[in-house]
C-alpha cells in the first residue's frame, strides 16, 4: 500500500477497509496491520459489535486463533468517546454496526486518524451487507481478500450458508458457513 507523503508536518487521516467472505483471513490481515502500528508506538484502539461473542467477549479473535484485545460496544458512536487521542482505530465486523459507522470513519479519519475497518463486503445471498458498501465508497483504500472455495478449490468470494436458516445475520463458524466460488454457490 502507498502511503501518500506529508510535507506539510499535519496528520492526515484516512480510512482502509479490508473485505471479502468468511475465511478469507479479513481480521487475520486487521490484526497484522494494528499490531505493526503498536510497533511503530501508535496509540491503537480496537472495537467489535458486542454481539460478536464466537470467541471471545473482548478480544478480536481470528479463525486461526490469532488474537487481539479488543472493546466490544452496541453503537458506533461510543467509538468517537473512547477513541480520543488515538492514532489508530481497528473496527472488526464492520458489517454488524448501525448505520452511523461511515460518518463515524469519516469524522475519526477528519481528526488524523488512520480507520482501518475489517468486514464482510455481502451476505450470505451474495448481496451487499449492511454498512460495508457506503465503507467502501467512502475508503481510501481497499483489500478484497478471497478464501479456497470448500467444493472445487478456485478463489471463493461467497459465505455459503450450509443451514436453512434465514435472517441476515446468523452467527456461525464452519459448521454453518463454508466458503464457495461464484459457480458453486449457485449450483447448490
Amino acid at each position: 500500500m502507498f502511503i501518500e507523503p506529508n510535507l506539510s508536518g499535519e496528520r492526515r487521516g484516512w480510512i482502509e477497509v479490508i473485505c471479502g467472505s468468511m475465511f478469507s483471513g479479513k481480521t487475520e490481515e486487521l490484526i497484522r496491520r494494528l499490531k505493526r502500528a503498536k510497533i511503530a508506538n501508535l496509540k491503537v484502539e480496537i472495537f467489535k459489535p458486542a454481539i460478536d461473542v464466537r470467541y471471545d467477549e473482548t478480544n478480536v479473535v481470528s479463525h486461526d486463533a490469532n488474537a487481539i484485545l479488543s472493546t466490544p460496544i452496541d453503537n458506533s458512536q461510543t467509538i468517537l468517546l473512547l477513541a480520543e487521542g488515538v492514532d489508530v482505530v481497528g473496527i472488526d465486523e464492520a458489517q454488524f454496526f448501525d448505520d452511523e459507522i461511515c460518518n463515524v470513519c469519516e469524522t475519526l479519519a477528519l481528526r488524523g486518524v488512520r480507520v482501518i475497518v475489517a468486514g464482510l463486503d455481502m451476505d450470505y445471498l451474495g448481496k451487499p451487507f449492511g454498512q460495508m458498501p457506503y465503507l467502501l465508497s467512502i475508503a481510501d483504500y481497499i483489500t478484497k481478500l478471497h478464501a479456497i472455495c470448500m467444493q472445487c478449490g478456485n478463489i471463493a468470494n461467497v459465505s455459503y450458508r450450509k443451514t436453512a436458516q434465514e435472517g441476515q445475520v446468523l452467527l456461525g463458524e464452519k459448521e454453518t458457513y463454508e466458503p464457495r466460488c461464484r459457480k458453486c454457490a449457485h449450483e447448490s
